[in-house]
């Protein structure tokens, strides 16, 4: 939260202080009401920089001693005059020092939350992608609350047997959720080229979750899993799909949206626990078609109500509409769409969402 303008804490200030001499004049008690000014540096600290909670500091410390020597007639002893000077010294230094220490912390989350979220952009492939099979746009938006940098992960990759395209999101927030995220791109990219069938490529992607959850675990870190779907995308007009317990795609073509039926796999790290080994399902891309891949990030944003956005709803009535977008401009449409959706409140999580179109040389 941005701390509050100058003039805000002026005013602010101004008013409290107008409002204990207004109640010291009613009640004919302004030198114990002043015990409310001296926690005022406290609150400051709390929602202020270091420099507005200096100011609030010194102006509550001048007012407490000016009202206490202009009120010296009123037989009150000099020490309790001293020990209030004195206790609103003490906290207002306290404050202060509590500030700083805030204002720190927040700038090395700010630091942390910048560096692992540029490691990431830079990691990623930049978009968009154009392969011999597809044209890939899409955006990459990564949350920007403190603790929550997360794990959202795409890659595309040309291979000998068509273009692979992952897609997936590492279960937790942190640090090490984007260590796993990493784990899991650069199997990916390593083996991508070499395994011929999809199978053998998720088999690769599971076992370096597992690997990197056996390194975690030696180092006191939770063990992670990751959604994720695997495409293969050739010159045929259909396409392979691996689920591995991620969202599922949605073919946008002419006037109708299509959800294809795949088979629900287990995430990457946990094929110990599936019963069957992963399935690939075959369905239809046609040339004109567009290709919309995301993560939970967008399909799990809520509205005030708490529902979910309606992302196969708002896409369809856009169609039935004759709204059309193209496929560079989608992603950013649906991201916009979906914060509107949710009032413009706190993004919660990562955001990834993709659009394939067969490439123009096919």
């Amino acid at each position: 939260m941005a701390p509050p303008s100058e003039t805000q804490v002026v005013v602010v200030v101004a008013s409290v202080t107008l409002l204990v001499v207004i109640l010291g004049a009613v009640s004919q008690s302004p030198v114990w009401l002043l015990g409310l000014l001296v926690f005022l540096p406290g609150a400051a600290s709390a929602l202020c920089t270091v420099r507005q909670t200096q100011f609030v500091f010194a102006w509550t410390e001048l007012v407490v001693i000016v009202t206490l020597l202009v009120r010296h007639g009123d037989g009150r002893p000099w020490l309790d005059r001293i020990l209030m000077i004195l206790l609103t010294l003490v906290l207002g230094t306290a404050s202060v020092y509590a500030c700083h220490r805030r204002v720190s912390r927040e700038q090395e989350m700010l630091r942390l939350r910048s560096t692992a979220a540029a490691m990431q952009r830079h990691i990623l492939r930049p978009l968009p992608t154009v392969t011999d099979d597809v044209l890939v746009n899409g955006l990459y938006e990564p949350v920007q609350e403190d603790r929550l940098v997360g794990g959202d992960i795409y890659d595309v990759v040309e291979s000998p047997w068509g273009t692979r395209v992952l897609i997936g999101d590492v279960q937790g927030k942190g640090l090490p959720a984007v260590g796993a995220a990493f784990a899991v791109i650069g199997a990916f990219r390593a083996t991508a080229h070499s395994q011929p069938t999809l199978t053998a490529l998720v088999d690769a992607l599971d076992a370096s979750v597992v690997r990197h959850n056996s390194y975690a675990a030696k180092t006191g870190d939770d063990e992670r899993f990751v959604t994720a779907l695997i495409l293969n995308i050739d010159a045929g007009a259909e396409a392979q799909a691996i689920n591995c317990g991620h969202v599922l795609p949605q073919v946008l073509q002419e006037a109708s949206v299509t959800t294809p039926i795949l088979t629900s796999g287990v995430p990457l790290g946990l094929a110990d626990l599936a019963v069957e080994p992963a399935t690939v399902d075959w369905f239809v891309f046609p040339p004109d078609a567009t290709l919309l891949l995301t993560t939970d990030g967008l399909t799990e944003t809520r509205a005030a109500d708490g529902a979910f956005y309606p992302l196969t709803e708002r896409l369809t009535e856009r169609l039935a509409q004759h709204m059309p977008i193209s496929p560079t401009k989608l992603p950013r449409a649906l991201y916009d769409d979906a914060r509107a959706f949710a009032g413009g409140g706190d993004q919660h999580d990562d955001v990834a969402v993709l659009t394939l179109r067969r490439s123009p040389k096919l």
